[in-house]
């Protein structure tokens, strides 16, 4: 299972595109409602969540995914159990991916230190200790997938599930949608 992390202020395209491109890609994603079910995007749009944030799983966890947005990611940042969540996911050898303001929560944890990774150009002084690669859309290093932004939300969501699938996946997925 796929949980992304849906908070106030998180960015639309940046969570749904991927959870879109996941499940057409036949990945089984849920959407995690961390303050309860229903969430408001930084633009007002209100989304329900598939589950709540005590829902979650780490046993059959495949990744977690953190999108962008703000006050989203600050308001991600400030709740302990997040933080907890993300220190036992990446402990626990989960694939984790992060874009747009994202980053600096897996930054600001340890978890990009010496590791190549991007996020939104106005954050890159948070990963100082990671290999900032600013100008780069999405950052594939091990299990730990970086996106720049909502406009690389398309190109990110491929990646992730060329992760979890496969690159013939992906491009299947890519093609239906007539993305290239």
């Amino acid at each position: 299972m796929v949980y992304l992390l849906l908070e106030n202020g998180f960015e639309m395209c940046e969570a749904l595109a991927p959870v879109d491109i996941l499940r057409r890609g036949g990945v089984d994603v849920a959407t995690v409602g961390v303050s309860g079910k229903n969430i408001k995007s930084s633009h007002g749009v209100e989304v329900v969540a598939d589950i709540e944030f005590s829902d979650i799983k780490l046993s059959d966890m495949e990744m977690l995914i953190i999108p962008g947005g703000q006050p989203g990611v600050d308001n991600l940042w400030e709740n302990e159990a997040v933080r907890d969540l993300v220190c036992k996911v990446y402990d626990a050898g989960i694939k984790i991916s992060a874009i747009c303001a994202a980053p600096i929560i897996l930054a600001r944890l340890g978890i990009l230190d010496g590791k190549t990774a991007t996020c939104y150009p106005s954050c890159g002084e948070e990963l100082e200790k990671a290999l900032f690669v600013g100008n780069a859309g999405v950052v594939r290093f091990g299990d730990i997938i970086t996106g720049r932004a909502a406009g690389d939300a398309f190109d990110f969501a491929f990646e992730i599930l060329a992760s979890l699938k496969d690159g013939e996946t992906a491009g299947k997925i890519k093609q239906a949608i007539c993305y290239e």
